[in-house]
């Protein structure tokens, strides 16, 4: 076995630098031939290939998914530039671990299963801060799908710096998409539920059952999203997808679609499937709302007026 091995790879050697290969190569038209690809998949190829020490032209921040983290990546060149720990302990890059603060960054938000720290996230639809409707590339933000939470990355260098959990609601998809000038990040709620944690049998969908999209201030000087001056609209049971805030002529407006506006709970006397019920229709609702209206006096003090009939 050992004589057979040696006489592998000196047999590898002799054919590495005795044979033609592409690195030997000198022109297109000989890599061409000893690749067996056509001109086309080489020109693909060229387009994409970024020299080491060069950077790429754009830069993609990726949603982790079910990693609970972020992933940046170049283009064209497709290399992973950084994993950014986000909602999820990461040992290989001591995030959660040591002195770095990060246990106390992961602590805010604020949820234990079974008494142990919520250690799990799903990841959806980062969003950069704007100015003027534009990328400015100062901070990004991202949901937790599984958790309805939020969370503050300082681009300066790619950590995160905050994590917020929605208080009235279970789960979030519509974020994080900010307004034009990152007054707010907007978080669109996703499944209905009783507002705030509380229970109600699913039989009781239409009449306890709320959907929400919460409108989190940003202080762009600290860095931080100010719960204080935050606040949320209460929507119908159906459920919500994406949002998004309006630029130019719709600038000022909130715009977040829906699904299962049939409400359907797969609780039929007919034994119908869910996904049948939640598809009956052809087209769902677009909610728009007037991020103007719902921030003015006149709004707080119907709130106050609507809370004051509930004690």
């Amino acid at each position: 076995m050992r004589s057979l091995l040696k006489a592998s790879v000196a047999a590898g050697i002799l054919i590495g630098f005795g044979g033609t290969t592409a690195f030997a190569a000198e022109s297109l038209a000989d890599v061409i031939k000893w690749r067996s690809r056509s001109p086309k998949a080489v020109l693909a190829a060229a387009k994409t290939y970024t020299p080491t020490g060069k950077r790429d032209e754009f830069i993609v921040f990726s949603s982790g998914g079910q990693s609970g983290q972020v992933i940046v990546y170049g283009v064209p060149s497709m290399r992973i530039l950084k994993q950014i720990a986000v909602f999820t302990p990461e040992p290989w890059q001591g995030f959660g671990y040591g002195e770095r603060g990060t246990q106390e960054v992961l602590a805010q938000g604020g949820q234990t299963v079974y008494g142990e720290p919520l250690t799990w996230a799903d990841t959806h639809h980062p969003a950069l801060s704007e100015t003027d409707g534009d990328y400015d590339g100062d901070w990004l933000f991202i949901n937790d799908k599984a958790n309805a939470r939020v969370a503050v990355i300082d681009l300066r260098d790619f950590d995160v710096k905050q994590i917020v959990k929605n208080p009235i609601t279970l789960s979030d998809h519509g974020g994080t998409f900010v307004t034009p000038d990152t007054d707010y990040i907007v978080e669109g709620g996703q499944y209905a539920m009783p507002l705030g944690f509380g229970y109600s049998s699913i039989e009781n969908y239409e009449e306890d059952y709320r959907g929400m999209v919460t409108f989190w201030k940003f202080d762009r000087a600290a860095g931080r999203i100010d719960k204080s001056q935050s606040f949320a609209i209460e929507l119908p049971p159906y459920w919500q997808d994406l949002c998004d805030s309006g630029k130019l002529v719709s600038e000022g407006w909130i715009f977040c679609n829906s699904i299962n506006t049939e409400m359907a709970t797969g609780m039929t006397h007919s034994g119908e499937q869910f996904e049948a019920g939640a598809g009956a229709n052809e087209t769902d609702f677009l909610h728009a709302i007037n991020l103007e209206a719902a921030t003015s006096e006149e709004c707080d003090r119907l709130v106050a007026e609507v809370l004051g009939h509930f004690g």
